[in-house]
């Protein structure tokens, strides 16, 4: 019990220190999954326990079937084989659990993905409204909150091709938070930025880290993974090759293939 109260507590300079996450429930299970493409075994006998509050990094080379992977845990990629539970719901060809299980879960792409002809208020009320059927004024006073969060509420009556790359990220992360998801999914999102940009959109994960939410993010950022993750998962081949604290991950990492990894990326 006493180690839920420090849990609480953390800052996000003290995130990577490993915490106890045993007496928090599981939030995403995933037994024995995989998935092809055609003849292609793009993942194979994969599985996971993330708790709730857990923030996860996936890390691993190009083509190593990561994106694939959390894309499959809200059904924007479908597995053949095995078993996903996300929040007590099975993902099944069930068009009810995917709706259900998708407005518990908020995604951010490496692309934004934002509407271009609506603004950026409007991009963020839209699911609120349509989805939740919550009532405008109402979705509109959440996502100026969350905009507050993400530092641009300066921001919300322009259009997304007015602001820049590292701008559209954060209202894309801000447009994610306003359905007040349980879990939040990053593939890559930084990848796509200039180098000066990458900064404020991972000091906003962070944040966003630091209250507590459950995160599983693909990303090459290893500072961030030492900052803000509970767990480090390496991919390669489709296969998930070793997990383990930031700490013992980078330090000692026990396969072949993961400290080739690291030697490559450690370098730039």
């Amino acid at each position: 019990m006493g180690n839920s109260m420090t849990e609480q507590t953390q800052t996000p300079e003290t995130q990577s220190a490993p915490s106890s996450q045993e007496d928090k429930p599981d939030i995403i299970r995933v037994e024995q999954m995989h998935k092809w493409y055609g003849d292609f075994h793009v993942l194979k006998d994969l599985n996971l326990t993330v708790k709730q509050g857990e923030r996860i990094v996936i890390c691993g080379p190009s083509g190593s079937g990561k994106s694939t992977f959390i894309r499959c845990i809200n059904r924007l990629e479908e597995h053949q084989q095995g078993k996903i539970i996300v929040d007590d719901v099975e993902l099944t060809d069930d068009v009810r659990h995917i709706d259900t299980v998708r407005r518990e879960v908020g995604m951010v792409f490496q692309h934004f993905n934002l509407f271009p002809h609506l603004t950026v208020l409007e991009n963020c009320c839209l699911s609120p409204i349509w989805v939740r059927k919550i009532p405008r004024k109402e979705a509109e006073a959440t996502a100026m909150e969350y905009l507050e969060r993400v530092k641009i509420p300066d921001q919300a009556n322009k259009y997304p091709g007015q602001l820049s790359g590292g701008q559209q990220q954060r209202v894309a992360i801000a447009r994610a938070l306003c359905m007040k998801p349980k879990i939040m999914l990053f593939d890559e999102p930084t990848s796509a930025l200039d180098p000066e940009m990458i900064k404020e959109v991972l000091d906003v994960m962070i944040e966003l880290a630091g209250s507590g939410m459950t995160m599983l993010c693909v990303t090459h950022e290893m500072g961030f993974a030492k900052t803000v993750a509970d767990r480090v998962i390496f991919m390669d081949g489709g296969e998930i090759v070793e997990e383990a604290p930031p700490h013992e991950f980078f330090s000692h990492p026990k396969e072949p293939r993961t400290q080739k990894f690291l030697q490559q990326i450690l370098q730039h």
